[in-house]
């Protein structure tokens, strides 16, 4: 069975796709058969990435709201379930990056704003999504990693991501044999918004790896972490 037909039928909801690398690995995955909810922060935002999928020919969908904000979040549920369909894939790639700051600076609302948009909401819609997930006996969940250390002026960014690996191992485990894999991915320091422009690799360097964790076959890795600098072309 080809990538293209295993993909085809499947749905896959992409956090932050309106650009960087969400777009990215939502334009590879339409490319691989996979139709796409792209998600942005504003409707206006995810217009480029819409229009990058249309031209691949999958059917492709839009949801917005703001991470940072647990109602909007339980919005997108809403309307994914309501009006778009079952999710297969889920991507949750969106996430900001720390203010750079002194670590005996940082606030609690600093640490409350990264762990909403950079834990919370990614481990809200792993358990919304990846209940129905196991219900229907497949799924692929991916959530973003990061490889940095070392930067206690960014503390709560690394952190926050250090949380969301601990618990995607635990769901891996949760989840076990279901037919549903649940892995990390480090995307590398890229040039994109959130890393800046001396990062290491330009974007375009993210794909093929980015989607080698929603092509798995069944029973195949689960609870695994993943570089996408390690499978560049």
């Amino acid at each position: 069975m080809s990538i293209l037909k295993k993909l085809q039928g499947k749905l896959a909801l992409i956090t932050g796709s309106s650009r960087g690398i969400g777009q990215k690995t939502a334009v590879a995955l339409a490319r691989e058969g996979c139709d796409i909810i792209v998600h942005g922060r504003k409707e206006e935002n995810n217009l480029k990435t819409i229009d990058l999928i249309k031209e691949i020919g999958v059917k492709v969908y839009s949801v917005c709201g703001e991470l940072s904000n647990s109602n909007d979040v339980e919005k997108i549920i809403g309307t994914i379930k309501s009006q778009i369909g079952h999710v297969d894939i889920l991507y949750n790639n969106a996430a900001v990056m720390a203010k750079f700051k002194p670590v005996w600076e940082i606030t609690k609302e600093d640490w409350d704003e990264i762990m909403q948009i950079n834990f919370y909401s990614p481990v809200r819609l792993c358990i919304e999504f990846g209940k129905d997930m196991k219900n229907c006996g497949y799924g692929r969940i991916i959530n973003l990693s990061t490889g940095m250390e070392n930067e206690p002026s960014l503390c709560p960014y690394s952190i926050s991501k250090a949380a969301l690996d601990k618990f995607t191992k635990e769901f891996a485990y949760e989840l076990n044999g279901t037919g549903v894999l649940v892995n990390m991915l480090d995307p590398g320091w890229l040039k994109t918004d959130l890393g800046g422009p001396n990062a290491d690799h330009e974007v375009d360097t993210v794909i093929p790896g980015a989607i080698i964790p929603a092509l798995l076959e069944d029973n195949s890795f689960t609870g695994h972490f993943f570089r996408a600098q390690d499978y560049r072309e």
